[in-house]
């Protein structure tokens, strides 16, 4: 955990002044209870992420304006008690003893409650009442409660507590007026005069006397979600069904976003033609055609697949299926001498490692999120899902089916299983050399009645991610696609040198393929070819594993790059283009770069590689230290470089 300590930052985007001034309300409650969906309906949605100072954690927070005056909203991570054993309680019990450097304590709590579990909800609010601050319960899924014959007396409630109670259905909007009128008269939330006991048995007996007040009726099993439940979380049909669900989700990848790829790829060769027609620069016109449609271009046509990916993601999320799967998961995890949570860190990963590693804090174990910290950037993340969709179409051909199934889905499936294995193998092998005792504490999750998923909130998942990938395509990936078409493109050469080397300075093909492979870009990628030689790779590869240091998608744009200059009169796909690169010296001097065993090398070598200077910097502040960060790209390196090795080598046998 790092030590630094900084002052924290305004709550929401709002003028700082004008948030200083505003009264600040905390969101308390144990995981899924429905805290940030409450969040989100106060604050409309704008949200602003950072850390507490001197920890890693993060604190969510946004403004939300009632009557005319503003109020700052905070969501703190869950937790089950204040009694911490993982980063996440810990900052909350810090936060509202007044122990965190920076942060005052806030002004009021929301309490919030699942109305289903209310017991467990009131072991948790009974610590809160303790803290002697101004608070009020919210309940959730009350409309659940009903459904499954429960029922609660809210004024009886609010009496018994002493304190404000609403109800609230978040995901609807109901109860979100009356929440946002309740936290206007903050200032009239009544404090207990007596403390609820801290004695087991005598909190016992208060969360009786004030569940028979309230004429609380408990809810009858969801038996629904208990039918379903016996296959998927049975030990070998569940494990089943999983696999299935993953299959088909990346045979969907493939089949499903292919239409709207070709589309946008269609769309970006008709406008790099146009541009070349219009622009007569030939500096300009190779910058905006080789330089941005081919490099940052290329990385867009993937957008369907990644949009594809989380609007799946957001489905097996919202029905309940997800907190299964990490259930399903943690006897296999437990035999490795990790919990369920490290499934969680590695599930959060497929979306992208930075969340991944985040999900770590959850762990309570220091030398468990470690170990799995390490492993997590294993996973496979969505900035090699480019990278995949372009190799693994090069090497199986799109007709390539067993049955009704595709070919490319199987080995995209494959690729993800080796990843999410890769990153379980990883941890365990760290934890075995770290903590040789074995010792893993219980892992509780709660396991949410199934629903139908609501369109609003796929939207939002699907919109969120696929914002940052764009965002990341218009900022990094445009940046490094202008370097690298810089670095190809100089020195320029005279038509003078061109004729003394044998090139036709009329030959727009052959002066640029001259210009590139002299180049500074080209110096680089043939530096360093005696380490990627045994893999398979050329000097206009190694650029691209280069710029991928930067963001994994960097090495398709540089690719599609490199292809588009090539031969700008070309205008075949990325794939087909390099497809017929040959080496351009060497040994192999003439014949194909990309053959099944090199393409299959890549393919390993980006499979296992830390290519994500993004990664380390959060390894970096979620350990405190670059020890941990610096050890997973030297590991991660070999191991790719050795996967690589060994698929080139097998392949070659064979073809």
């Amino acid at each position: 955990m790092s030590s630094a300590v900084e002052s924290a930052p305004p709550p929401g985007g709002a003028d700082p002044a004008l948030a200083e001034r505003a009264p600040r309300i905390a969101l308390v409650g144990s995981p899924n209870g429905g805290k940030t969906s409450i969040f989100n309906g106060l604050t409309g949605l704008h949200a602003k992420t950072g850390n507490y100072p001197g920890v890693t954690v993060s604190r969510t927070y946004g403004m939300c304006q009632i009557r005319g005056a503003h109020y700052g909203i905070e969501d703190l991570p869950g937790c089950y008690s204040l009694t911490p054993i993982s980063p996440d309680e810990q900052v909350v019990s810090d936060l509202l003893g007044g122990n965190i450097e920076g942060v005052e304590t806030p002004d009021g709590l929301l309490m919030v409650a699942d109305s289903t579990a209310l017991r467990r909800s009131l072991l948790l609010l009974s610590e809160v009442l303790q803290k002697q601050m101004p608070t009020a319960l919210v309940l959730t899924m009350v409309d659940e409660l009903r459904r499954r014959g429960g029922s609660i007396d809210i004024e009886a409630l609010s009496k018994a507590l002493g304190i404000p109670v609403v109800t609230v259905v978040a995901n609807r909007g109901i109860g979100i007026p009356e929440l946002r009128n309740l936290i206007a008269d903050w200032r009239s939330w009544s404090v207990p005069p007596i403390d609820p006991p801290s004695d087991h048995n005598e909190l016992a007996g208060w969360v009786d006397s004030i569940l028979d007040s309230a004429g609380y009726q408990a809810p009858s099993p969801d038996y629904r979600t208990e039918r379903i439940d016996k296959v998927l979380l049975h030990p070998v049909f569940g494990t089943l069904v999983f696999f299935i669900v993953m299959f088909v989700f990346f045979q969907a990848l493939f089949s499903w976003a292919a239409p709207v790829q070709d589309l946008i790829t269609s769309g970006l060769d008709s406008l790099g033609n146009w541009i070349s027609e219009a622009v007569t620069n030939p500096i300009l016109s190779g910058l905006l055609v080789n330089g941005i449609i081919g490099g940052v271009g290329t990385v867009l046509t993937f957008i369907p697949q990644i949009v594809l990916m989380f609007f799946l993601l957001a489905v097996l999320d919202s029905v309940g299926y997800m907190s299964r799967a990490a259930f399903l998961m943690d006897k296999l995890m437990s035999r490795a001498g990790l919990e369920g949570r490290a499934f969680v860190a590695v599930l959060s990963s497929f979306a992208c490692a930075i969340p991944g590693v985040m999900a770590t804090r959850t762990i309570p174990s220091s030398k468990d999120r470690i170990a799995t910290m390490l492993g997590v950037p294993l996973g496979t993340c969505s900035a090699r899902l480019p990278v995949y969709v372009l190799l693994v179409g090069m090497l199986v051909p799109s007709d390539t089916r067993f049955g009704f199934i595709g070919l490319q889905g199987i080995v995209m499936f494959l690729l993800y299983l080796l990843g999410g294995v890769s990153a379980m193998t990883a941890s365990w092998a760290v934890k075995k050399i770290t903590d040789r005792s074995g010792h893993v504490l219980p892992f509780y999750m709660e396991m949410p009645p199934y629903r139908l998923p609501r369109p609003k909130s796929i939207g939002l998942a699907m919109w969120e991610p696929t914002k940052a990938y764009i965002r990341k395509a218009g900022t990094i990936i445009l940046g490094a696609s202008i370097v690298i078409w810089a670095l190809t493109s100089i020195p320029g050469r005279s038509p003078q040198e061109l004729q003394n080397a044998g090139v036709d300075p009329t030959d727009t093909v052959a002066v640029t393929s001259y210009t590139m492979e002299h180049s500074i870009a080209a110096h680089v990628g043939k530096a360093i070819e005696p380490v990627f030689e045994p893999l398979g790779f050329d000097w206009r590869i190694n650029i691209a594993v280069i710029g991928s240091l930067t963001a994994r998608e960097v090495s398709v744009s540089t690719l599609g790059q490199l292809a588009a200059a090539s031969d700008p009169e070309d205008n075949a796909s990325v794939a087909e283009s390099i497809s017929q690169w040959t080496y351009t010296d060497g040994p192999n001097q003439g014949m194909k770069v990309f053959t099944p065993a090199t393409t299959v090398a890549l393919l390993l070598f980006f499979a296992f590689a830390l290519q994500c200077m993004s990664t380390m910097a959060v390894m970096r502040r979620e350990s405190g230290t670059w020890r941990w960060p610096l050890t997973a790209f030297g590991y991660m390196f070999v191991l790719a470089w050795v996967a690589g090795f060994l698929g080139h080598f097998i392949v070659s046998l064979f073809t």
